[in-house]
């Protein structure tokens, strides 16, 4: 299995199964739990499966009890993460639209099925993300049933931990935070890294100027001045000895697309040292607006000086925050019509941020040095991609569906999510957190050329080199998000 080869698997439907814990609908060989559920149609399942049988890994043993797919890259006694997309419980137009906005609970059993067969009893498996800070855990844990699967793994004298890796939970009214509610978090505590000169923002035009996730803009400019590029990583993610990524197929309003490069921004301790705009046009060096006009300076010293005020007092502050956003919504528009906060094709920032948490990911040691940047010291890594029911238009959080019935897999973030942007119809050099992938500052997150990247499918005009995927029949041809639409889409012949 090389980094540049990337498997695409068709499942035979766009559904997902219902009854936990998503036991197969037949009996594998290799499969060690006993029971199966034939009265509900499990196609993940096989999905996972057949991917692994593509991928041609320990191929001799395929078919029989001793098949262990992944035990050249786990090895019994090890530290295993699984760090799927959980970002939010709820979609804000559709009761079921979660399934199509986070990682569903049945590819993560199909995985961790092949994960607990080669640490053969021996070892440790976390599933952990840092969701949105105004979600619940708890019900998200729920939703998937990921605490039926950790209950059926236990009953199998297995231990599957689940953990929130957030130090805190908001509780917002109106789009405005009221509350924040300390969490126990990472129980492998934190790691503050400081990649100075090799972080992708080593020379950005945008220092003093950037905007992260909380009202006090002084904390993300804090880490990022003065040649310092900071970033407080869970210890889960540094501690892992491998590292599995289990992205929802997605498309996003500041990344263009949300696939493994993407997700990495759930690994953090604290979201409010990630860069995710930088306030300001392009012609000032800023990607907040598209371009300059009174109407949006007025709204941007308007929402800045209520920012304020609410980090000064928070009761009045919040309260003249939520009054403000109903008007501000009727005078500037909604975020879900208008460009703004970086939601575009412009946004210079989002994919420096998270190019450098792959870095920290791939390269961090608990002690919050570096490993050297060569490819052999890298971390195991490891990239399913959930895409059976994946999100297109104003994604992450508002997409509508896309029945894309595929399964990647991959150990490169780099590769895999090259393929899953041109199975999306759209160009991977016009999605900036993609492009610059191949060619990152101080660290490698690839070794492969994108011309290199070879994808191995069950469906045949889907096999072979990147260039021939992109004119490949059957492609996804997803919606962009607004901000998007227009400049990522590929020019097909």
């Amino acid at each position: 299995m090389h980094e540049n080869r990337v498997i695409i698997k068709r499942t035979l439907e766009a559904a997902y199964p219902t009854d936990a814990p998503f036991d197969p609908e037949e009996f594998y060989p290799e499969y060690a739990f006993g029971t199966v559920h034939q009265s509900d149609s499990n196609s993940v399942y096989q999905g996972v499966r057949e991917a692994l049988q593509l991928a041609g890994l320990d191929r001799q043993r395929f078919g029989t009890p001793s098949w262990n797919p992944l035990a050249k890259f786990i090895q019994p006694g090890q530290f295993v993460l699984l760090k799927p997309n959980l970002v939010k419980e709820a979609h804000p137009r559709d009761s079921q639209g979660w399934a199509y906005t986070i990682t569903h609970g049945s590819v993560i059993r199909a995985v961790a099925d092949y994960v607990f067969k080669a640490l053969k009893g021996r070892g440790r498996v976390m599933v952990a993300d840092a969701p949105q800070t105004d979600s619940s855990f708890e019900k998200i844990v729920r939703l998937l049933k990921l605490d039926e699967i950790r209950d059926f793994y236990q009953h199998h004298n297995l231990d599957l931990e689940l953990v929130d890796l957030r130090k805190q939970q908001w509780t917002n009214v109106e789009e405005v935070i009221v509350e924040r509610r300390d969490l126990p978090g990472d129980p492998n505590g934190y790691v503050a890294f400081d990649l100075a000169d090799r972080s992708e923002f080593a020379g950005h035009k945008g220092e003093g100027r950037y905007y992260g996730a909380d009202y006090d803009e002084g904390e993300v400019n804090r880490h990022h001045t003065s040649g310092r590029h900071e970033y407080l990583i869970a210890g889960s993610a540094i501690q892992c000895d491998v590292f599995v990524n289990l992205p929802k197929l997605k498309t996003h309003k500041k990344a263009g697309i949300t696939v493994n490069l993407k997700n990495l921004v759930g690994v953090n301790g604290d979201k409010n040292w990630l860069p995710h705009h930088t306030i300001g046009t392009p012609c000032n060096g800023g990607d907040q607006f598209p371009d300059a006009t009174t109407k949006r300076a007025i709204e941007h010293w308007a929402a800045h000086s209520l920012r304020r005020l609410t980090v000064a007092m928070p009761t009045p502050g919040s309260w003249l925050l939520r009054r403000a956003r109903a008007v501000g919504k009727k005078v500037f528009g909604d975020t879900n019509q208008v460009v703004r906060s970086g939601n575009w094709h412009g946004n210079d920032t989002t994919w420096r941020m998270c190019l450098d948490l792959n870095k920290l990911v791939l390269y961090g040691e608990p002690d919050g040095t570096l490993r050297p940047g060569t490819l052999t010291d890298r971390k195991t890594y490891l990239s399913f991609v959930d895409g059976i029911i994946g999100g297109q238009g104003d994604g992450p959080m508002d997409p509508d569906p896309l029945p894309g019935r595929v399964l990647l897999f991959g150990c490169d973030p780099a590769s895999v999510d090259a393929c899953a942007a041109v199975l999306l119809g759209f160009d991977t050099e016009a999605i900036p957190i993609v492009d610059n992938a191949f060619h990152t500052k101080g660290f490698s997150i690839t070794e492969c050329a994108r011309n290199d990247i070879h994808c191995v499918s069950d469906y045949k005009p889907w096999s072979g080199s990147l260039t021939r995927l992109a004119y490949a029949d059957g492609l996804l041809n997803a919606r962009a998000h607004f901000g998007w639409v227009g400049h990522i889409e590929a020019k097909r012949a």
